[in-house]
Order: structure tokens, then sequence, then C-alpha cells
């Protein structure tokens, strides 16, 4: 008769955390009071279009609050195009204007390092 030595292991039931080691759910409670920039409506709207339906409104401000953090990644890459752009500029003209614009020339590189490919309409070029 042979023995069974092996030992029964129990896993405890562990709640998933963030990257910061905190658990999921203070993360969920903390996305139902915060406001994202972009407004519920509108999140909801082009998850309705992509024909994705929640009734969960911590999933719509999870989406709202991605896209508000694709935006801003976009958008921080476009001005440091248009910093680097304008120093090689400011050291040709010895211009200091710190007021800057968002253009296509800054956003194209800035998106297409995302895989988003902007081409000009023909009728512009």
């Amino acid at each position: 008769m042979e023995e069974n030595n092996e030992k029964e292991t129990t896993y405890a039931q562990e709640e998933p955390t963030t990257t910061a080691g905190q658990p999921l759910s203070d993360f969920l409670l903390q996305l139902e009071d915060y406001t994202p920039t972009l407004p519920d409506s509108i999140t909801e709207h082009y998850l309705r279009t992509g024909g994705f339906n929640t009734t969960d409104a911590r999933i719509v401000r999870l989406v709202s609050l991605a896209a508000q953090k694709f935006i801003s990644e976009i958008s921080n890459d476009a001005l440091q195009h248009c910093k680097t752009r304008g120093a090689n500029l400011n050291t040709k003209t010895k211009i200091k204007d710190r007021r800057y614009t968002l253009t296509m020339e800054d956003l194209t590189p800035a998106v297409a390092e995302y895989g988003i490919i902007v081409k000009k309409p023909h009728y512009f070029v």
C-alpha cells in the first residue's frame, strides 16, 4: 500500500492589486468620485457606437480616464516636437517666444509614434 505524502495546498482568495500595490477595489471607489475631462455621456456615445453597451458607470469612467491619458500623452509629445523644432529655429533667429501653438506639423509625428498615420487631403497639398 502506497502512502500519499502530498500536502493539500489551500489558496487564499487574494484581491487584485494595482501597480502601486493598492487593492483594485480602492481604485474603483476612487474612480466613482473622479470626474474625468471627457464627460460620461460622450464616452457612452462612442462606446455604444463601437458596439459596447454597459450599465456600469465605473467602466465608462475607466474608459474616459484611459482616453484622457492617451490624449494628454499625445499632446505632450506634440509639445516636445514643437519645442525641439522651435529650439532649432530660435538658434538661427534668436527669438525667445515662449507661447506654443499646436500645429499639424507637430501633431503628425506625435500620433505616428502611436501608429496613427495622418495624411493631408490632396486638395491641401
